[in-house]
């Protein structure tokens, strides 16, 4: 390799804005927006924020559900020192003094027991706060890519290793990069705009972007189109970081397509596609999202951590799976009359 920096992997460039909820929509977004307000080296605050939304067959707009859950963690040790919600959860006290990383989604569940299965906004906040950690480190590789250490798990790459995804497959840009040079390559995305779109109601309300900061965002709908008897699931994901200068570029990008039986409520199709990705291996993980189809999502969380392993799938696409999980609730939701 001549050089640490890598351009991303994008068949047509990152998507430009959002589609406006049409009549008949459920959708729901979040956002986790990781902020280094003492310093790059300084502990990370964590707000994390969602809202389900739906629309109904006129196009008029009614919040279904709101929430926000504001953390304060060292970095890269990753300990939660300050956890607070709107609306107040007093329950989350229990996870003040816990690491933000493997074997924290068990602790959310004991913590706070019967809000997955409730697919509550703030759990989907909880479930996607300690990968949004961990990506969140990027802002520090990005202006000095640190040594790897050999021998040891070092903070920050505890959870990647070879072979663990498709982007970590051995002989890939990534391994190479190590073995070459020591280092993990640094990947910089294409620039992005604002993903919003014209229409207010299509996110919820987030805070500028801060330089330094990243922010995920996850956009989940769902919807019937008239005289299909299928429901529509279409779920959007990135991850964005914001530089010195201002400029916001997006590391991951997907966008998951599928369809659901109403009356099995089982995937009967499912496809990925990618906006930006940081390495040219990274898009051989697409074909695994037709892995859901036959699933209920019911389950969908547990089924794709414990099956949805090594160089076939992307940690960022799981995540995305994952989150689809709530799509049984969200069809619970759609507006009885669908417009003609």
């Amino acid at each position: 390799m001549s050089s640490l920096l890598t351009g991303p992997a994008a068949p047509g460039g990152p998507a430009g804005a959002t589609p406006p909820p049409r009549p008949g929509l459920v959708r729901r977004t979040t956002t986790h927006d990781s902020l280094r307000l003492s310093g790059l080296r300084g502990p990370v605050t964590l707000d994390a924020r969602g809202r389900d939304l739906r629309a109904g067959p006129d196009g008029s707009v009614s919040v279904l559900a709101a929430q926000r859950v504001i953390v304060e963690l060292g970095f890269p040790g990753r300990t939660i020192a300050r956890i607070e919600a709107e609306p107040a959860e007093p329950r989350l006290d229990a996870l003040l003094g816990v690491q933000a990383a493997s074997g924290f989604r068990q602790r959310v569940v004991d913590a706070l027991p019967g809000d997955g299965d409730s697919h509550s906004v703030r759990f989907q906040l909880l479930d996607d706060l300690p990968t949004a950690l961990l990506v969140s480190g990027y802002a520090l590789q990005r202006l000095a890519p640190a040594p790897f250490a050999t021998g040891r798990k070092r903070a920050g790459l505890a959870l990647q290793y070879p072979d663990l995804c498709a982007g970590w497959i051995t002989g890939g840009t990534i391994v190479r990069g190590l073995e070459e040079t020591g280092r993990v390559p640094r990947p910089v995305g294409p620039a992005v705009g604002p993903i919003e779109g014209a229409d207010p109601d299509g996110w919820h309300e987030a805070a500028p972007l801060p330089e330094h900061g990243m922010r995920r965002r996850r956009r989940l709908d769902v919807w019937r189109e008239p005289g299909e008897p299928e429901i529509r699931v279409e779920c959007f994901f990135r991850d964005s970081h914001m530089d010195e200068g201002g400029i916001e570029t997006a590391l991951h990008e997907y966008t998951v397509h599928a369809t659901v039986d109403p009356d099995t409520t089982t995937f009967t199709s499912c496809v990925a596609d990618f906006g930006a990705l940081p390495w040219q291996e990274c898009p051989m993980a697409l074909a695994s999202a037709g892995r859901l189809v036959g699933l209920r999502p019911d389950g969908l969380r547990r089924h794709v951590r414990d099956t949805f392993t090594g160089i076939s799938t992307c940690t960022h696409l799981n995540d995305t799976l994952r989150s689809m999980e709530d799509v049984g609730a969200l069809i619970d939701w759609l507006p009885g009359d669908q417009p003609a």
